[in-house]
């Protein structure tokens, strides 16, 4: 019964945007440490796939997920317009992810669910083809900082070889402060924090931005389930004003420790 759910949200999703497919082409060069992860969980490749399709169908088709990024963005806007009454040292700056943060990569989910692949597959071909769009209530806001003299920075492990394809998507989409200096790839870690001390040296950090708690903090890094459901009750108090978290049912650390069935 489970599985005729699976095929009949994924039936809708095609339908409605089905249109946005991508090479078949496959690659392991994704950097989001998703599905892809097998050692923790004993799952194939094949057994994550299978796993992802309700939550791709949920991301693509629900009016909630759209209304969790609109929602996650009035609170960014919120957070600059409560910092701009404040006196800050250094110059003020907001940090975001990109991938299901910024950029969506429907088309991409789209044809993982209809090909039964795991996350990873294709996905080297489907950055380098520059056509993701913006999610609800990213290009706006961002605008909105822009104007308001805010630094932004992007902060994602997209491989640094994807730079230029990345920088292109971006400036197609017209995402403010796209430059080299500002779109910060990943290179020998995972970890973010580097990079985000990086733009601390210079910058107030008002707000972060991501789909996944490493996009916010160190200590969430390299953690087990428990652990990071323990740290996250201890930051609670920084969700919705200085981490503003977005959803992803897909993809992420959150389903390492998940066992397939």
């Amino acid at each position: 019964m489970r599985m005729k759910k699976f095929a009949a949200l994924l039936a809708a999703c095609a339908l409605v945007l089905g249109a946005g497919g991508c090479s078949a082409a496959r690659s392991l060069n994704h950097q989001e440490m998703a599905v892809s992860n097998t050692v923790t969980t004993g799952c194939s490749a094949k057994m994550k796939a299978e796993q992802s399709k309700m939550g791709i169908a949920w991301y693509r088709t629900s009016g909630e997920a759209k209304a969790l990024y609109y929602q996650g963005y009035a609170l960014g806007k919120m957070a600059v317009d409560q910092s701009l009454r404040e006196k800050v040292k250094k110059k003020r700056a907001i940090v975001l992810d990109l991938d299901e943060t910024v950029l969506d990569n429907g088309p991409y989910l789209s044809y993982m669910a209809q090909k039964g692949i795991s996350f990873g597959d294709g996905w080297g071909q489907w950055v380098k083809k520059a056509e993701a769009g913006t999610l609800p209530g990213a290009l706006e806001f961002l605008k909105y900082a822009d104007a308001k003299g805010i630094d932004i920075y992007y902060i994602s492990n997209r491989s640094e070889t994807y730079l230029d394809a990345t920088l292109k998507n971006l400036r197609k989409e017209g995402i403010p402060q796209a430059t080299a200096s500002h779109v910060l790839l990943r290179k020998d870690t995972a970890s973010k924090e580097e990079r985000r001390l990086s733009v601390e040296r210079n910058h107030e950090i008002i707000a972060l931005f991501g789909d996944n708690l490493t996009d916010f903090e160190k200590k969430f890094d390299n953690k087990e389930m428990e652990a990071r459901n323990q740290d996250t009750v201890r930051f609670h108090a920084e969700f919705g004003r200085k981490f503003i978290v977005f959803p992803n049912p897909v993809y992420g650390d959150w389903d390492n420790g998940i066992p397939c069935s």
